[in-house]
């Protein structure tokens, strides 16, 4: 018998594209090794452990400040064995952008606002590492301030490539960015010569600018005269002059092949012309944590200008940015402003009928799988050169600050709001603060503070799954839908109203968890001391969004409002519910060590207010601290009303009727 003979029926020779995602995909048919080899480099081809990347493993922002010495820049990003870019620019004046990447190797750099050739050092960055890179002195590292941005090289995100010219042509240049380019930046390293950019948006590949200069885009005339998904093709001697070496950096635009199922798009590179109003709304699908935006279509205000979320970028308009092509030092948006919404950008007061380029880096978007990497708790301390005076290990996105000894307020500090503060005890409209800091990688606050250990914060970082945070003007108007990018519905959501004025100030909050017929018909206020009652705010929530189903209350017309969203992920947070007894409860989160954060109410009745406790202060077998973030009162330290437990948290049958009374409804967070 035959092969043959089962054509068509339970074995067949002929192979069907693979389906995915990665490894839990299917690639039926018989195959040979080269093409199954083909489809694993794609990614697609199902292997164990062949999973998609997520952005969070392909580009990084990392602050430091320069110490003019060895220094290490720990920011998660395989640089020794996958490759890739590092973009130093200068916060400082003076120290401009410099970059450098693994093909030419540690000891060159170049220089993005100049012509120059590459600089050769020992003096730039010493290593490249699995997590991250290593500097060296003054040259790249000097007593200055600066953000790096880290590229690696990834199909459908970036690619390295270098060549020698010929000095003929057409000239192809393979690359392996597997998709189509969105932006294509060369430069020759040996000899002075301009910065060549070609944009997806712009005429591509025929049309240019230059990175090192303010000019209005040339719409013809490129030395690149084809581009795809596997190589790009230089016309003639342009870009490739005999003996000369060169280098192009590749982005991708709107590729997917990363995220959970490997479907998602994490960068894209695209255009856009103001109105009349001097106005663009730019919608990418996602909230964006870096962007370069160059206006083509007149030198005047040309610049090139990045923009991240680490260095600040507000809801509010207010940018910080720095310039590709000058050494200025950093500033913030005063001649117009760049909006950051959950689903984009907004961009205003440039003047009317202007277009622009732009490249989008879509923000961090992997699921927490440890506590710690989404929560701490820490007093504030003498910080050194962390630019933090609390200390977390990631960027935080919102820390609650509180005096512990005495009677203060309980102040909520958000990225996205910048130095602003709310105080969850109060009804207050936002006002000012200028002690907020979000400018580290490792921390929050500003530097430079004395030690206080009665000066506690609560830190949390936005992760999918596990918390977000977004800012919206509320529209009067029933059924008003807030995109978010938590990634799954949350199970407990807190509307705020930031600005003054109107009515409904409370911070209203609404969950999944304990509701009457639907979910989210009760809501409570964390500034009092109700529990869950009457009709809630919110008629339905889903992955991306959640609908406000009245005209005032989170959705006053023109007013500005914040939202925090929190849901479980296992072993990391749980949302949920308990009953009391009025003996000892032991409430099981699905942890190994314990809960590091508790947050209690009291859900079917008034309570004595919202309780929190943490593991700086104490959840052990005795007395523990806790704080009521509806009180300006301090800590009560004298009580035992939570122990702790492995697997949770223990509530004792020595709290009051807020926590433990037998046959109350008591809701929580607990974070491991």
């Amino acid at each position: 018998m035959s092969i043959k003979d089962y054509e068509g029926g339970i074995i067949t020779k002929n192979p069907t594209t693979p389906t995915g995602p990665y490894q839990d995909g299917v690639a039926s048919g018989v195959w040979t090794i080269d093409q199954a080899a083909e489809y694993t480099k794609q990614g697609v081809w199902p292997t164990a452990g062949n999973v998609p990347p997520y952005v969070d493993d392909v580009f990084s922002t990392y602050l430091y400040t320069g110490n003019s010495s060895t220094q290490t820049i720990t920011n998660g990003i395989d640089l020794s064995g996958e490759g890739g870019l590092v973009w130093r620019q200068g916060r400082s004046a003076g120290t401009g952008g410099s970059l450098i990447d693994t093909e030419r190797g540690i000891a060159s750099s170049l220089k993005t606002n100049t012509t120059a050739s590459a600089s050769t050092g020992t003096n730039w960055i010493t290593s490249f590492n699995s997590d991250g890179f290593t500097m060296n002195s003054a040259s790249f590292n000097g007593g200055a301030t600066y953000a790096s941005w880290t590229f690696r090289k990834a199909e459908k995100f970036f690619d390295v490539v270098t060549w020698t010219g010929t000095g003929s042509g057409p000239r192809v240049i393979n690359h392996n960015l597997g998709a189509n380019i969105g932006f294509l930046l060369i430069k020759c390293t040996s000899n002075a010569d301009n910065w060549y950019a070609h944009h997806a948006s712009v005429n591509f590949p025929l049309g240019y600018g230059f990175l090192d200069t303010t000019d209005s885009w040339n719409t013809t005339g490129s030395y690149v005269s084809a581009a795809d998904d596997t190589s790009f093709t230089l016309s003639g001697v342009g870009n490739n002059v005999s003996g000369r070496t060169y280098v192009a950096y590749l982005f991708a635009h709107d590729a997917g092949g990363f995220g959970d199922d490997g479907s998602e798009s994490i960068i894209k590179c695209g255009s856009y012309t103001t109105d009349a109003n001097e106005d663009a709304t730019i919608n990418l699908g996602w909230e964006p944590q870096w962007l370069l935006v160059k206006r083509t279509d007149s030198s005047t205000a040309g610049d090139w200008r990045v923009i991240d979320s680490m260095r600040g970028w507000e809801a509010g308009g207010d940018a910080a940015y720095v310039e590709a092509n000058t050494s200025d030092a950093e500033a913030q948006t005063g001649d117009g402003r760049y909006y950051l919404t959950s689903t984009g950008f907004k961009q205003d007061n440039f003047g009317a009928n202007r277009d622009y380029i732009y490249i989008a880096i879509r923000r961090p978007m992997k699921t927490p799988t440890a506590g710690t990497e989404v929560f701490a708790v820490d007093t504030r301390a003498s910080s050194g050169g962390t630019l933090a005076e609390f200390i977390s290990g990631f960027p935080v996105d919102m820390y609650l600050r509180h005096l512990v000894s005495s009677s203060f307020e309980h102040r909520a500090h958000t990225r996205l709001l910048g130095q602003t503060k709310l105080i969850t005890n109060t009804t207050a409209a936002e006002v000012s603060d200028t002690t907020v800091s979000f400018a580290s990688n490792v921390g929050a606050g500003p530097s430079g503070e004395s030690a206080n250990s009665s000066v506690l914060a609560h830190m949390f970082r936005r992760a999918t799954g596990f918390f977000d945070v977004v800012a919206y003007t509320g529209n009067g108007v029933a059924g008003h839908v807030i995109n978010h990018n938590l990634g799954v519905a949350p199970e407990w959501i807190i509307c705020k109203k930031r600005s003054s004025g109107g009515s409904f100030n409370d911070w209203y909050t609404v969950t999944s968890v304990y509701y009457n017929t639907n979910p989210y018909d009760r809501q409570s206020a964390l500034n009092g001391t109700n529990g869950f009652t009457g009709g809630g705010f919110v008629s339905s929530a889903d992955s991306t969004s959640f609908t406000i189903s009245n005209a005032y209350i989170a959705n006053e017309n023109t007013y500005d409002h914040i939202a925090y969203l929190f849901a479980s992920v296992a072993g990391v947070s749980k949302i949920g519910t308990y009953t009391g007894t009025g003996s000892d409860v032991s409430v099981d989160c699905g942890f190994s060590s314990g809960a590091r954060f508790v947050y209690i109410q009291r859900a079917d009745a008034t309570g004595d207010g919202k309780y929190v406790w943490d593991s700086e202060r104490g959840i052990v077998a005795g007395n523990d601290p806790y704080l009521l973030l509806n009180s300006t009162d301090a800590e009560v330290t004298n009580t035992d009303y939570i122990d702790p437990l492995n697997a949770g948290f223990t509530v004792t049958s020595s709290a009051p009727a807020g926590l433990n009374t037998s046959g109350g409804t008591y809701f929580f967070l607990a974070i491991a």
